[in-house]
């Protein structure tokens, strides 16, 4: 079974950076799709990087070849795609990472910049922050497996959903899991 895999969040939450723990243990991603590093790769603008991204995605489905994604979640494109992939016969595992705040988004870009990274404009951050429950509502139901990583100080499993059901993986709840599991109606 070819399997689709998003790793999602706020823009400097480190979905980079989950991507390489994930390696690490040995998940098998099948073809990244990263826009930024496309972007950086090939010197596009994002905009660019974003239909080279599509590019691949559309390539992978139509020869169904396994594939990561990383996302924001922010657009309806990556629903568009989740619905498609569902629809071939993908297994769809959404790992999300979280942070308490858009602040500390904020800072963890600009110390991404300061290191030479790519920046995001910090209204957008606030935007797709205040908008991250809502947009993980149309991709919640869509997913065979849901894995939430807190990256307060380090990536740290916190939750996760199998079969419809939400469990607690460890005794630490972070501000924004709570939130999440109040607001998504999570059971």
């Amino acid at each position: 079974m070819n399997s689709y895999i998003l790793i999602a969040g706020v823009n400097g939450t480190g979905k980079s950076s989950l991507r390489g723990v994930l390696e690490g243990q040995g998940v098998l991603l099948g073809h990244i799709i990263d826009a930024d590093k496309i972007a950086k790769e090939y010197n596009y603008n994002n905009i660019l990087a974003g239909k080279k991204a599509v590019e691949e995605i559309e390539y992978c489905l139509e020869n169904n070849i396994s594939f990561t994604q990383e996302t924001t979640l922010s657009g309806h494109r990556t629903e568009r795609t989740v619905k498609q992939a569902r629809k071939q016969g993908y297994y769809i595992t959404l790992y999300y990472v979280g942070l308490n705040s858009d602040k500390e988004s904020i800072l963890r870009i600009e110390n991404r910049v300061r290191k030479g990274g790519h920046n995001i404009p910090e209204n957008d951050v606030i935007r797709r922050f205040n908008n991250r429950i809502d947009a993980l509502k149309k991709i919640l139901p869509l997913c065979d497996k849901v894995i939430f990583y807190d990256n307060e100080n380090g990536f740290v499993k916190v939750a996760e959903i199998t079969n419809n059901t939400f469990n607690y993986t460890n005794g630490y709840r972070p501000k924004w899991i709570e939130e999440f599991k109040e607001k998504l109606n999570l059971r």
